[in-house]
């Protein structure tokens, strides 16, 4: 159809999966994603790693918030007619434009292009609030104008931050970061837009599948790259074996459990949405750690072994703690399934002085989390068939 009206789906609305089109937007952020880790190995391997971990940080906000900012508008007023189509083609051009600024934002605090394509982004995703608005009467209504505000006065404010002193940018950027923030919280406060929970559950589920499949490309060129050039295989094995394992194990911790029975309200949502900006930008970054093992491995990298170790073992601990806050947690039964992921995130912290093993033994760690939390599932399903699923 060539035009319909948006109105809110329906919440309970049966067999509700990703459309293509979201499949598409998701995978054309792994540019912003592979730009943002590209640009932290380069910092990490020169020895610049509070600057470069705080531009990762910085950039990769605004990568995880463009993503949000669609994901959940679309969860709720996906009509899927050609207006709707045009408006997410033409969020995806603001993000390769925001992906092109990334070097200049991390390197030199230069934010012109990347604010440019977030304002690309945000006309058009505006536009989209307007004519949920249009569309809508009462509460809803006015949930959806109050959107379309907040974005315009945030967007604003990224314009403006622009001309402010660069010894201010950075402290700035976090008051503009707290504002994007209560946008949703103030727009939802009267009136839920009716976002479905197993859709946006899958749409996480897929950006996470997406960033580790990142991680895994990224290490992969790494790895090519050294034994092309050094033909270092007996150095470069153990890393790429515990960087295999490590994000296999990723994937498995993040699936054991079936996250969208727990998303009732926007109460368990906004938290548990927010919180998965640690859990993407520490999956993305386990990549870049690999990375940054390599190029120690193959002495291109002007740091010591232990800091080259604290490039992996640090985002895969914060992964695995933050994905047993937000959602394994409610799943365990008993201390012993309680504090698995939290004992394997210390454990994996603890690899970090393990020199030139400590990818190896990071992927070690992780894969016996794995076993064990398999372990610990099958028990319980045998003692109660109920709890068939994985405790990890």
């Amino acid at each position: 159809m060539a035009y319909q009206p948006m109105t809110a789906r329906s919440r309970h609305e049966e067999h509700r999966a990703a459309t293509p089109l979201e499949l598409f937007f998701d995978l054309c952020f792994v540019v912003a994603v592979a730009s943002a880790g590209r640009q932290l190995v380069h910092a990490l391997v020169e020895g610049h790693a509070g600057s470069g971990v705080s531009g990762y940080l910085f950039v990769f906000f605004g990568v995880w918030w463009a993503w949000m900012n669609f994901s959940w508008f679309a969860s709720a007023y996906d009509v899927d007619d050609v207006p709707y189509r045009v408006a997410t083609l033409v969020q995806i051009a603001g993000v390769l434009v925001y992906s092109a600024g990334v070097p200049e934002a991390f390197n030199d605090n230069d934010w012109t292009v990347a604010v440019i394509g977030y304002l690309i982004m945000r006309v058009a995703l505006t536009a989209q609030w307007l004519r949920a608005a249009a569309c809508e009467q009462g509460p809803a209504r006015r949930t959806a104008l109050t959107y379309a505000v907040g974005l315009v006065i945030c967007q604003l404010g990224w314009v403006a931050l622009l001309a402010v002193p660069e010894s201010s940018k950075r402290w700035l950027f976090l008051v503009m970061v707290l504002a994007e923030l209560s946008v949703p919280v103030i727009a939802e406060r009267g009136h839920q837009t009716p976002w479905h929970p197993h859709h946006i559950a899958e749409r996480y589920g897929l950006f996470t599948i997406i960033v580790l499949g990142e991680s895994i490309a990224a290490a992969t060129v790494a790895v090519q790259s050294a034994v092309e050039e050094h033909e270092a295989l007996g150095e470069l094995l153990p890393i790429a074996g515990g960087g295999l394992l490590t994000v296999f194990g990723a994937w498995w911790i993040y699936f054991a459990a079936p996250v969208h029975e727990r998303l009732a309200g926007n109460r368990e949502a906004i938290p548990w949405g927010y919180g998965h900006y640690v859990i993407f930008a520490s999956a993305a970054a386990i990549g870049a750690g690999i990375e940054v093992a390599v190029e120690h491995a193959v002495g291109k990298a002007h740091i010591s072994a232990t800091a080259a170790a604290a490039a992996m073992t640090v985002p895969t601990a914060l992964y695995l703690a933050t994905v047993w806050l937000l959602h394994s947690r409610h799943f365990k039964r008993g201390a012993v399934e309680q504090l698995l992921l939290p004992v394997s995130a210390a454990a994996v912290l603890a690899c970090t002085f393990a020199g030139d093993a400590a990818v190896l033994a990071t992927g070690l760690v992780t894969a016996l989390a794995v076993a064990t939390g398999v372990a610990l599932a099958e028990r319980s399903r045998r003692g109660d068939p109920r709890t068939a699923d994985l405790h990890l």
